[in-house]
């Protein structure tokens, strides 16, 4: 297993790194500071850092009111507790309005473990992905966590930024040129093509291998700007392989595989297959357990993968 490295720590670190450029950053947090690592922002800019408590809707809108004046707000708290107990006041207050509010949102999916169902944000990308304007993101690592922080803070209009509680290996050890709705491919190959997102992306790669030793070239996506998404990729998938896997740490149901078979039905249909949890609430494990419980882990996709290619 490579290196383990949280991308937390450097979105905490790359807040630093803007704020010292950028006096009109501010950072909202909702008491889990220690947990989103914003405390890191709080240390080295006390008086552009404020907690409001256990509060995600009052945050939300007090985000709204600091970009209304010219500030670029980021706000983070867990993803289960940023859209799901604000989606109200994120929808009329900041999408609506268009306005400069990063969310940035830890412990996406079932792979935070032992926290159980109730931190388990395995709906964040649907509900989030249905609000015009608001752009979502889910990097895959430490790099491209880095890259994806310093574009939303540069970019006009609000984003949902999905971090994951576990460590993750560094996929992009030579950097990660990140541009907002282009995907970025892994591995080339024309039999399949494996997309992926976050946590899963590590997973798609390790698939590619085992599908490699099978003879099956596999072509792996990095699909983190799920919205807007890549359509020009999908329909080059469509034209030179023979189908599609979808993978990632959300419910099947409004994420990135709804996302691409909207592209896929749109333009010319193909075998489509979907990695990520059914339409089941998630329990308390550990992320390995958790990912063979559910189907997310490699041998799942490559279960996908041989099934599509039969």
């Amino acid at each position: 297993m490579d290196d383990l490295i949280s991308l937390r720590e450097a979105y905490g670190e790359t807040l630093i790194e803007l704020g010292k450029v950028n006096p009109n950053i501010i950072v909202l947090d909702a008491d889990l500071s220690f947990s989103t690592k914003t405390h890191l922002f709080k240390d080295a800019f006390p008086d552009r850092f404020f907690d409001l408590g256990i509060s995600e809707a009052d945050m939300m809108g007090t985000a709204a009111g600091l970009a209304s004046c010219g500030k670029t707000v980021f706000v983070s708290t867990f993803a289960v507790f940023a859209t799901g107990r604000a989606w109200d006041q994120i929808r009329l207050g900041i999408a609506y309005q268009k306005l400069p509010v990063k969310i940035v949102a830890s412990h996406g999916g079932i792979g935070i473990g032992e926290d159980g169902y109730s931190h388990q944000a395995v709906e964040d990308i649907a509900l989030m992905r249905v609000l015009p304007s608001m752009r979502v993101i889910v990097p895959c690592d430490v790099v491209q966590t880095r890259a994806v922080i310093r574009l939303v803070a540069n970019e006009e209009g609000p984003f949902y930024v999905r971090l994951v509680k576990q460590r993750l290996p560094i996929i992009y050890k030579y950097g990660c040129n990140f541009e907002l709705g282009k995907s970025i491919t892994l591995r080339a190959g024309n039999d399949i093509t494996i997309g992926a997102i976050g946590s899963l992306v590590y997973e798609a790669l390790q698939s590619y291998e085992i599908l490699k030793s099978n003879k099956i070239e596999a072509r792996v996506i990095d699909f983190a700007s799920v919205k807007p998404i890549d359509k020009e990729a999908i329909k080059r998938a469509c034209d030179e392989t023979q189908g599609i896997i979808t993978c990632e740490d959300h419910t099947v149901i409004g994420g990135l595989g709804d996302a691409v078979a909207e592209v896929i039905l749109s333009y010319r249909p193909i075998p489509h297959r979907r990695v990520g949890i059914q339409d089941i609430y998630g329990e308390s494990g550990s992320t390995k357990d958790l990912y063979e419980k559910y189907g997310l882990s490699s041998h799942h996709i490559v279960e996908k993968a041989m099934e599509l290619l039969k």
